[in-house]
């Protein structure tokens, strides 16, 4: 006789503060967990990028090169070493057990807002405010970039790798796949809503930064940083491959609405199990939403100033949210913490 088999937990969302790190850094523009989910990496306005073991509280290491302040960052796969990119224009490869540069490459034209390691972390790919995506061979002593990709009309707000595929987002209103392998490029314009079609103002408008990530099931999800929603892009454009969610090919994105953002470019990210949509928001809150149904599941009073950064655990229920000058971790109710947390 079968028996059947036991219904899968209900996915949990962080709900609990748990620690607060004083970065000492400015303002922290970009908090980042790596690989695993042990450590995390703060880059902050007055030029530093720290490492920290969040879940204890503790600062690592301080890592100085940049010549001005350092906006996103990100580890390798073996966590051996480090790369970040600031609005000093540069994007700079570390040694983590030294601190020491290992290469700084220059070519971008203005601030380096984004920076991604591909999977094997012999290329980092970079977006800028000048309209492109650059790869740099890590492996190579030559200055130059290795591919740019120059499509997007506007400044790059994020860029995102998978083992073949590059994903960005860009002021410009699109959402741009590039598949290294077949040589292609899918682009979604996010500016075709229902309403947009019968005559109304597209969605959204000019000037609209926007973060993408993938899904571990091969999405595409992005959030724009002005008063519009966060929207999960259908497949068939610049997502492919198989469905996020059950919406059938050519329908529009599906929208998360509730948080707030005018003036800032910030993250937004998806749960451990995908199950659900979060972003940060201007009010000081994170908000989440259900991944299929679009209905909001937990607004999270973070602090009183903008959230600027979000950062998900890739397999726990963990997020690591940065507002003004720290970075505050959280997880679900049930969790226990060893010894005293800081809060």
């Amino acid at each position: 006789m079968a028996f059947p088999r036991p219904r899968p937990a209900r996915p949990e969302l962080p709900r609990r503060r748990v620690r607060t790190l004083e970065c000492g850094q400015g303002a922290v523009r970009a908090v980042r967990f790596n690989v695993d989910g042990n450590y995390c990496l703060t880059c902050g306005s007055d030029k530093t990028l720290k490492l920290w073991n969040p879940h204890k509280g503790t600062a690592l290491r301080t890592y100085q090169g940049h010549g001005y302040e350092v906006l996103d960052a990100t580890g390798s796969f073996d966590n051996s070493q480090l790369c970040s990119c600031g609005a000093d224009k540069t994007v700079v490869l570390w040694d983590v057990a030294t601190g020491q540069v290992v290469r700084k490459y220059r070519g971008h034209a203005g601030k380096v807002n984004c920076v991604q390691f591909n999977e094997e972390a012999t290329i980092i790919v970079s977006g800028s405010i000048d309209s492109t995506v650059r790869c740099w061979d890590c492996r190579s002593r030559r200055p130059d970039p290795v591919q740019v990709l120059d499509e997007a009309k506007d400044g790059v707000s994020s860029v995102k790798v998978s083992d073949h595929e590059i994903l960005s987002g860009s002021v410009d209103g699109r959402v741009r796949r590039y598949d290294l392998r077949a040589g292609q490029l899918y682009s979604d314009y996010v500016g075709t809503s229902a309403s947009a079609r019968t005559g109304s103002a597209p969605w959204p408008p000019a000037s609209t930064p926007l973060c993408a990530c993938w899904t571990r099931r091969r999405g595409s999800c992005w959030a724009s940083t002005s008063p519009l929603p966060v929207a999960l892009c259908p497949p068939g454009g610049a997502v492919g491959g198989a469905p996020a969610s059950p919406r059938p090919p050519g329908t529009p994105p599906h929208r998360y609405t509730g948080h707030r953002s005018t003036a800032y470019r910030l993250d937004c990210v998806l749960s451990e199990q995908d199950t659900h949509v979060g972003s940060a928001s201007e009010d000081g809150n994170v908000y989440f939403w259900d991944l299929v149904e679009g209905s909001l599941a937990l607004s999270l009073a973070v602090g009183r100033g903008v959230v600027q950064s979000l950062s998900f655990h890739p397999t726990l229920p963990c997020l690591l949210t940065a507002t003004e000058g720290h970075v505050q971790l959280w997880r679900e109710d049930t969790f226990q913490p060893e010894g005293d947390a800081a809060t």
